[in-house]
């Protein structure tokens, strides 16, 4: 039987961390958090927070990792700790809007900041997101290697853009034209507002667990994969920390709010007209990078249900050839294509990706009813149990009930279309192994 292949080494699990994590959200949106908090430091200790907080995802990650080194990450995490019920409804939830419309939205995003340079309608701007993600499919279908090499070289390159933005923020002189605003520490705003700001930084955080999915063809797992996560944690929290102050040190706080494209505004205020171009292609780049670390990682999960018999057999082959998950690629370019070409990815993505953060706090409570087991071996263990977790947990269930309580019509629908996954597990139950945790790591 044809096996994945063991290609993943440090700098390329790092490379998916960080080129997953740092989208188009934080050349844009920064606004948001600033909108809550408007004061320099206000906004700076909320990317921090919500820089912490990630870590403590991402070490609840690498214990889990290290214990379970199998493709699949959050699936089978859940699957071992919980139930394979559970696991499968992260799985279901996956394929059919959360990971799937990641993909779609960022392709979509993609496709805009080409409009900038080519005008398109909007039937060519679908063809682009289309495009995007059958290109990258196609990349991910030839081989873990390819992919990856991909997907290093981008998060170079943009990593590299990102801290030439900073350099330039500190060395150049935006000139009378934008006099700086002040910082506006005597606003009005609250605790309550503070919560909002970090959440809305975790946000711009997501995806940082998507490197477990890969265990199976990463070089020792149990050890790169815990290391990747911290480490590109660590990179993209002094990233986002670095951009933000730039932000508010070069534009007025006032001008940093209203902004709709606020990196596009400041390498404009400090360069010219052309810091618009260029910031524009780094949205592009960084779009197109994390777009292929969401593609890479995704198929492995449909892949590992597959093999459990949690979904039909075919996902499951391996190309003889290219040792990828072939047919999991496939069908998840598929169905993101379909999602951009109907636009519906709005609607499921909006509806279903809170439930993530459920999911998540149930992991961190997992660390901790783990660590009570016997059969229970992790060859890394997390700091700070059972506070870390416990706190984690909290932020997560958190964000996701203040989801319910902002709209709660359609959280009802999101959940009841993550919770329309139970009838299918029932049918594909039947041929899978026993319910009940499996320890062990392969």
């Amino acid at each position: 039987m044809t096996s994945l292949t063991r290609a993943i080494g440090l700098p390329h699990a790092t490379a998916i961390v960080v080129g997953i994590i740092i989208g188009a959200s934080v050349f844009v949106q920064a606004s948001e958090i600033t909108a809550k908090v408007p004061s320099l430091q206000a906004v700076t200790l909320a990317w921090v927070t919500a820089g912490l907080l990630t870590m403590g995802g991402a070490l609840v990650c690498a214990e889990l990792s290290s214990a379970f080194p199998r493709t699949g990450g959050v699936y089978v995490f859940l699957r071992e700790t919980y139930s394979p019920a559970l696991g499968f409804l992260w799985g279901w939830a996956m394929f059919w809007s959360m990971h799937t419309g990641i993909a779609a939205a960022i392709a979509t995003v993609f496709a805009r900041y080409a409009g900038y340079f080519v005008p398109m309608g909007d039937s060519a701007l679908r063809a682009v997101a289309v495009g995007a993600i059958l290109v990258l499919s196609a990349v991910n279908y030839l081989g873990v290697r390819f992919g990856t090499r991909v997907q290093t070289t981008f998060t170079v390159v943009k990593v590299l853009a990102v801290l030439a933005i900073i350099v330039a923020g500190m060395v150049l002189d935006p000139g009378p034209a934008v006099a700086a605003g002040g910082d506006v520490a005597a606003a009005s705003f609250g605790a309550g507002d503070f919560l909002l700001a970090v959440g809305a930084g975790l946000f711009a955080f997501g995806g940082w667990h998507m490197v477990t999915y890969t265990a199976e063809e990463t070089k020792d797992p149990e050890r790169t994969i815990p290391r990747s996560l911290v480490l590109g944690t660590l990179i993209v929290t002094a990233c986002y920390v670095g951009l933000n102050i730039v932000y508010l040190s070069v534009l007025p706080i006032d001008r940093v709010i209203a902004s709709s494209r606020v990196a596009a505004d400041t390498f404009e205020a400090l360069v010219g007209p052309w810091g618009g171009s260029f910031v524009s292609a780094l949205v592009m780049l960084s779009a197109f990078g994390a777009l292929n670390g969401v593609i890479l990682a995704g198929p492995r999960v449909y892949y590992s249900m597959a093999r459990d018999g949690m979904l039909f057999k075919a996902a499951a082959k391996v190309h003889p050839r290219h040792h990828t998950p072939a047919r999991a690629i496939v069908l998840q370019g598929v169905w993101a294509a379909v999602l951009v070409l109907t636009g519906t990815y709005r609607e499921l993505f909006t509806r279903v990706i809170y439930t993530e953060w459920i999911f998540f706090a149930l992991l961190a409570i997992g660390i901790i009813i783990l660590r009570r087991r016997t059969d229970y071996a992790p060859q890394w263990r997390m700091p700070g149990v059972p506070a870390i977790p416990i706190v984690f947990a909290v932020v997560s269930l958190a964000i996701a009930f203040n989801q319910i309580r902002v709209d709660p019509l359609n959280s009802a629908i999101g959940l009841v279309i993550v919770l329309a996954g139970l009838p299918v597990y029932w049918v594909w139950g039947r041929t899978s192994p026993p319910d009940g945790p499996a320890m062990g790591g392969t």
